[in-house]
Order: structure tokens, then sequence, then C-alpha cells
């Protein structure tokens, strides 16, 4: 699937392929330089961070593994709930492990911030967050994020794992949805 199958729903292209590509590579190497000599945990939150997490892990020259959690605040609207339920939880004992969160987009914080302090809660040696984007004027609590791909206004976006009712995860590219898709 590619822009021309969905032209009538998007408004534009934030980011392409490339410009995706590029930022995760770089993520990748800001990581690689401060968790050298150390293994890391990559926690992927579903569904919307498959892409960019698939994509990290190439990118990196360290040793990770991977677990996945499922959360949710969203159910198909466009506004998060801030009420967080786990859907899955993880299957690896974060005891004494280097912890980094994979996220697709952090809009107001509430998900995050519950999910950090539930992870740390659990005895891990760090917990980091890294995420594709983030929207810095739609945040509702404070979050520390030490990995941000891109900062982005606050609009709906879809693509490269983003989704709006479970469609447009497919796209390669991140785009901003048209108000007539959601409204």
């Amino acid at each position: 699937m590619d822009s021309n199958d969905v032209r009538s729903d998007l408004k534009h292209v934030l980011y392409t392929r490339e410009e995706i590509q590029q930022r995760v590579t770089e993520l990748a190497q800001e990581i690689d330089a401060d968790y050298q000599g150390r293994d890391i945990l990559l926690v992927g939150v579903l569904k919307g961070a498959v892409m960019v997490m698939a994509d990290l892990a190439r990118a990196l020259h360290s040793h990770v593994t991977m677990d996945w959690m499922a959360v949710s605040s969203y159910g198909s609207g466009t506004q998060s709930s801030g009420v967080v339920r786990i859907l899955k939880d993880l299957e690896t004992d974060l005891l004494g492990k280097h912890v980094l969160i994979v996220e697709d987009i952090i809009d107001s914080g509430l998900t995050l911030s519950w999910l950090k302090a539930n992870l740390l809660s659990r005895g891990p040696a760090s917990v980091e967050i890294c995420t594709l984007l983030r929207k810095p004027h739609a945040a509702k609590v404070e979050i520390d994020v030490r990995y941000v791909g891109f900062e982005i206004p606050s609009e709906f976006v879809v693509g490269y794992g983003l989704d709006f009712a479970e469609k447009y995860r497919n796209l390669d590219f991140i785009g901003t949805l048209a108000p007539h898709i959601y409204e």
C-alpha cells in the first residue's frame, strides 16, 4: 500500500520511508553508544511499535532481546482515554535488565507514564524510552523520553504502524489523516 492508495484519506505525508529509515538508524547509533557493553531488552508496545521496533532492532549493533506488551487506552477514537488496560504482559523477568521501551508515538504521555512506572516496579537495572514520534503540545504529564525520532504537531497521524480503527498500519510512510475520515 502506498500514498496513491490512500490519497483521499490523507492531508499530507509527514515523513517518507527514507526519512524514517534515516532517523531510526541515527537513533540506533545513539542507543549503541549509550548501552555499549550492556545487553538491552527491547520492550515493544503493540501494535503500533511493530514497525519501528523491527527496524530499530535490525539497525542496532548491540545484543538485544525482545519482548512485547500490549496496553490499551485508545479504542477506536483519536484521543487517549487515560485508562490503561494490559492486554498482553511481558514473558521476560525484568530483574536487573536494561529495558528500553519502544513506542510508535507519545501524545498525552498518560499511557507511557503508567507503563514506565509499572516496569520500574519489576526491578530492572534501568528503564528508558525510545519513541519514533512525540507530540509535545499534547502532553498531559511530564515524562522523560531519552530517544525521540521526530516531534510532530498535534494532528492525527497514520502509517508505519500507526492506525486509525486498525487501518493504515501497513503504509511505509507517516501521513496526517484527513479529518473527514475520523470526524
